[in-house]
């Protein structure tokens, strides 16, 4: 029996996690499982059963998954950080699932899952989701992501969207510095209309960046100067594969500017989709981009399909595509052409 859509999202984050966390502590079966879950069987998932992916559905307990996937999250990162720097108890190819594993995890769930957070109202759902991106040395997208990159997608003016003919390799250089200092300059402008006294230590780029150098120095005590390596080459990893969703999901697509100063509104026509449903629950359906452009806010079990931009394939399997960008500008590129001026009527 398929499950139903309120358990498929735990069942696809939450499962292989839990083995992930044992075959990090034990080694053994439970960390390949784990790797097998995030990877193969997603994809075949995806491709083998065929399940109407189109709507979405209410999950009232979709901000209690989130809590707990946060809860997994430092689990993880920090036991992998431990096992890799000083655990004795994993072979050579074990460390090597470890990394893998944890690491897609991390890349494609946690990511995902802090990425709602920070477009949540509540509080303190937003503070898990920036310290989330703030232990993967990468607090500033709380800042860059709605300030910058949802008021300016399809732009030049949003370092987060990729433009038609570069590469992911190209794009990467180029939105990680520029999507830092995008994000510093909105929070500056945004502190100094505040008039507050010592204005500076309330900046939220002092919080990412000691936050950054206070998880690094755990990373150091748990698991050495090992430890401290492994623990910046995940984060990094995890920035990648949040940098390749970006790229993907906006690749070539440009919204018209009507004047000097405005841009037309966000429309469906705007960010790729793919509809695949498990490799969609298991990255609490960020593939349907562009109802959650059109509605950042919106809870991410809601999220819907429409006549939007589709990908040929998963997500992630079109970001494998796009390592290699000849391969990735055959398929993509006419794709994107046609979307560049969508018919007259089209939805914003």
């Amino acid at each position: 029996m398929m499950p139903g859509p309120t358990r498929l999202f735990a069942i696809a984050t939450l499962l292989p996690a839990v083995l992930l966390l044992a075959g990090t502590l034990l080694g053994g079966p439970a960390l390949w499982l784990g790797l097998f879950c995030m990877t193969l069987l997603a994809g075949t998932l995806d491709h083998l059963v065929a399940r109407d992916a189109s709507a979405g559905c209410e999950f009232p307990a979709g901000d209690g998954l989130s809590v707990v996937l946060g809860g997994f999250h430092f689990a993880l990162l920090f036991s992998a950080v431990y096992a890799l720097g000083r655990g004795s108890v994993l072979s050579p190819l074990e460390h090597a699932g470890v990394f893998l594993g944890v690491g897609v995890w991390l890349g494609q769930v946690s990511n995902s899952n802090a990425h709602e957070l920070i477009h949540r109202s509540n509080r303190w759902l937003f503070r898990l989701g920036k310290w989330i991106y703030i232990s993967l040395l990468f607090g500033h997208h709380t800042s860059a992501h709605p300030k910058v990159h949802h008021r300016f997608v399809g732009s030049h003016d949003d370092p987060n969207t990729a433009q038609l003919g570069e590469s992911y390799y190209a794009f990467v250089a180029r939105a990680w510095p520029e999507g830092f200092a995008a994000g510093r300059d909105m929070e500056t402008a945004l502190l100094a209309r505040r008039n507050l006294r010592f204005a500076a230590l309330h900046h939220p780029y002092v919080t990412y960046i000691l936050g950054a150098v206070g998880f690094a120095g755990l990373a150091l005590v748990l698991g050495g100067l090992f430890g401290l390596l492994w623990f910046v080459l995940l984060a990094g990893f995890a920035q990648l594969q949040l940098l390749m969703s970006d790229y993907v999901q906006h690749y070539g697509l440009v919204r018209r500017r009507i004047d000097p100063t405005r841009l037309e509104p966000v429309g469906p026509h705007h960010s790729w989709n793919a509809p695949h449903w498990y490799s969609g629950a298991m990255m609490l359906n960020a593939p349907r981009h562009s109802d959650h452009h059109a509605h950042p806010t919106k809870p991410y079990a809601t999220l819907e399909l429409g006549d939007v931009p589709m990908l040929p394939r998963s997500l992630p399997v079109m970001a494998l595509i796009a390592l290699y960008p000849r391969a990735w500008s055959r398929i993509m590129d006419k794709r994107a052409a046609k979307w560049r001026r969508p018919p007259a009527g089209t939805a914003a």
